[in-house]
């Protein structure tokens, strides 16, 4: 199967730049794959077309402000965009003098990466300093150390700024979109920072749809799934069994895992947030063959044809063209379905990626 077969054409008005006016009024459009219909709805629908007999899986992973901008002693602006901490729990919840150590290094993409040579020094402020080690494999990639005091995460959240995907084509913004930006690009139920790009399904959430969702008797469960880029970046290479996924962390815990596994033992159905939720789920089943409390990794590629063990139905947004993501779910509702949805899609003008519109696939 060849990458080209994924692309589409998409007018780039059609790209959202900013969230809707509220979370719950984003466009969601329905799949229904046992009749083939297609149906134009709103998200605030989502507690009709829910049965009641569901189990709601949702990752709650959060958006850490991993977008940083400094310069070089020379003064050229350099931008670092944090991807994974090498040694991630000691740098995110300890204090740390400057360049403490290994729990310090961090895999990043800088820009513009030519201008960065190993051993640079990149100032952000007057607290924070990255510098560089070694490049990487990866287009503009970089091992560097952060070279700090205090608490990295309330560093960050005074120096850094909300990792938006480079398809939302603003500059940093001024303080009120900036303030809209980390209270959109991030769900209502995010719990646990570590996370460099939002699971976005589940941007059209609010309290009052979950409390509704609740007490029509669907029951919720989260699972954590830290998002990297590599889940939104076009596959390269033409033939799709060529491609590597990154790897991402994940976290099941006991409570969930006893829900997953009641509800396939008595027959309800499952609905997936987010294609990142999906690969967390299958990916666990996988591994053991049922879903277990764990903390494990996802390196999991899903493309057509792909027999899912876990999941029955999925809330997602629509995207990227050539991306693994769409991929995933052409292997859920059948690639000529999907693609005829995203012609419906873009003749009906929804708002596509992170901050547009959604579908059900049910």
């Amino acid at each position: 199967m060849l990458v080209s077969e994924f692309d589409y054409e998409l007018p780039e008005e059609l790209i959202a730049q900013l969230p809707a006016d509220k979370r719950e009024n984003s466009r969601m459009m329905v799949l229904d794959r046992e009749s083939h219909a297609i149906s134009h709805k709103h998200f605030y629908d989502i507690v009709e077309e829910i049965e009641a007999d569901t189990l709601l899986v949702l990752n709650n992973t959060k958006v850490m402000p991993a977008r940083l901008i400094g310069h070089k002693a020379t003064g050229a602006r350099i931008e670092v965009f944090l991807l994974k901490n090498i040694n991630p729990s000691p740098a995110l919840q300890a204090p740390s003098p400057k360049g403490r150590g290994d729990e310090d290094i961090w895999e990043v993409l800088i820009k513009p990466s030519k201008r960065i040579k190993p051993d640079t020094i990149i100032e952000i402020s007057e607290e924070l300093s990255v510098k560089a080690l070694e490049r990487t494999e990866e287009d503009g990639g970089w091992i560097v150390e952060l070279l700090y005091s205090g608490n990295l995460l309330d560093v960050l959240h005074r120096n850094g700024n909300i990792p938006l995907p480079p398809y939302i084509e603003r500059k940093l913004a001024d303080d009120e979109i900036k303030k809209l930006d980390f209270e959109r690009y991030q769900t209502v139920y995010a719990k646990d920072e570590g996370s460099v790009a939002a699971p976005t399904a589940g941007l059209h959430f609010t309290e009052e749809i979950l409390h509704k969702l609740k007490d029509k008797g669907v029951e919720i469960a989260y699972v954590t799934l830290n998002v990297g880029l590599g889940t939104f970046r076009p596959v390269k290479c033409e033939n799709i069994l060529e491609h590597k996924m990154h790897s991402e962390t994940f976290e099941i815990t006991e409570e969930t895992a006893r829900k997953i596994n009641d509800a396939k033992a008595n027959g309800k159905k499952i609905t997936a947030v987010g294609t990142t939720t999906v690969r967390t789920l299958e990916t666990a089943f996988r591994q053991f063959g049922e879903i277990k409390a764990c903390k494990s990794a996802s390196e999991l590629f899903i493309y057509p044809p792909y027999e899912f063990k876990v999941i029955d139905n999925l809330i997602t947004n629509f995207h990227l063209p050539k991306s693994t993501l769409l991929m995933l779910v052409s292997a859920l509702a059948g690639k000529e379905f999907i693609f005829e949805a995203y012609r419906e899609a873009v003749d009906n003008k929804y708002r596509f990626f992170s901050y547009g519109d959604c579908m059900f696939i049910k």
